[in-house]
This record gives structure tokens, sequence and C-alpha cells, in this order.
């Protein structure tokens, strides 16, 4: 165990220390995860730089679904868990931004919610808006992480330090994605690549255990 638990729970079940240093025992040796095996530790390199993670939108934060209610309003459904990994991301210090060609005042609740500043809807030309922002932000290149899923999004790939695809995303993206995740885009894909990057970090086991302190 990580740390020392005196005694155990009742009826010989795990207590409450038992329970935490399992937790983090597990998270400091997950050799055998087939999300965290050799693709994931060969981007750690890269990874571990990055200041700022820029997401695209449709097929990324959702599944790539575009629903209209009767009245021609614009649905759109969001990941929980990728809600959570960003508000993680934030906590080890990396900010977030969006970048994205459509616009959609779901996805400005969305960015309320989670406290994302740096919002560009209706840019198709993205890496114009990446320049700009790299500059009012005073970062390089190799701080940037990018995820994208289609053509459009290419471009980006080419400028950014770390450029990540997701497990549906277009074959042309993941030919020369720096990492393609296991998760399909909406469906947790954003959580996996913050996880990625806090890891590489060396910031995952604090987080985790801040949580963890609270049972």
């Amino acid at each position: 165990m990580t740390e020392s638990c005196a005694g155990g729970g009742k009826g010989g079940y795990p207590g409450d220390c038992e329970f935490t240093a399992s937790l983090l025992e597990k998270a400091a040796s997950r050799t055998g995860d087939t999300v965290r095996g050799y693709a994931w530790k060969n981007c750690f390199g890269r990874a571990k730089e990055i200041k700022l993670l820029l997401l695209d939108v449709d097929g990324v934060l959702t599944d790539g679904s575009i629903t209209y209610t009767d009245e021609g309003v614009e649905v759109k459904s969001f990941n929980a868990k990728d809600g959570f990994g960003l508000n993680l991301l934030r906590q080890a210090g990396v900010e977030v931004g969006i970048i994205t060609a459509r616009s959609s005042k779901a996805l400005i609740r969305r960015c309320e919610d989670l406290h994302i500043d740096h919002l560009h809807q209706g840019k198709r030309h993205k890496v114009e808006v990446y320049k700009s922002m790299l500059n009012e932000l005073d970062l390089q290149a190799k701080q940037v992480a990018y995820v994208g899923d289609d053509w459009l999004d290419l471009p980006m790939f080419g400028q950014v330090g770390f450029a990540v695809t997701v497990a549906d995303g277009m074959d042309e993206l993941k030919q020369v994605a720096h990492y393609t995740t296991k998760s399909f885009g909406g469906r947790g894909a954003v959580r996996e690549v913050c996880d990625l990057i806090i890891d590489a970090k060396g910031r995952y086991e604090e987080l985790l255990a801040g949580y963890l302190g609270r049972i």
C-alpha cells in the first residue's frame, strides 16, 4: 500500500484508509492498462509541455450528431466525463480553448459552465485564430495541443506541438496525429486527452488523492 493503515474496516471490509490507499496504489501502477500503454507513454515528452489545450467541437466534444428542434434550434449533447476532465486539466494549470467552424448557443452555455474563456466560433480558418492566441497568451507552438476529427483540422495538426485525433476520426488525421484516443468523440475522448496531459505532468496521483481525501 502507498500508506500505512492501522486496523481495518468493520466485519473484515476495508476501511476508508485501506480503500484510499488501494486506489492510490493502482493509480501508481497502471502498466497493465490497455489505454495507458506504449502509445500513451510515448507521448509524455510532448504532453508534459502543454499549457493550452485547443478543441474542435463537432466530433470531438460531441459525437458529431447535429439535431434541430421543430423551431430550428440546434441541440448539442456533451459528455459529463469530458467536462470533468477539462476541470481537472485547469486544476493542473493548463488553459482550455475552443476553435470551431460552426456557431451554437448551446456551446456558449457549455463554455460558461466549464469556465472556458477562449471560445472562437464560426472560424473556418483555424490557424489564423491559433496564431493570434499564441501572441495573446505568449505561448510557443510546443506548448499547445489540439484535438480534431476531420479534414478541416489538418492545417492545425501541422502547427501545434501535440496533435490528437479521436478513435472515430478520419484516417487522414490518424496518419499524422501524435496520438489517437481509444475513446470516440463525445464519448470520453477529451477526458482521455486530459488524463494523458495530467499524467505526463506528474499530477495524476496528486489530483486523484485530493478527491480520495474527501471519502
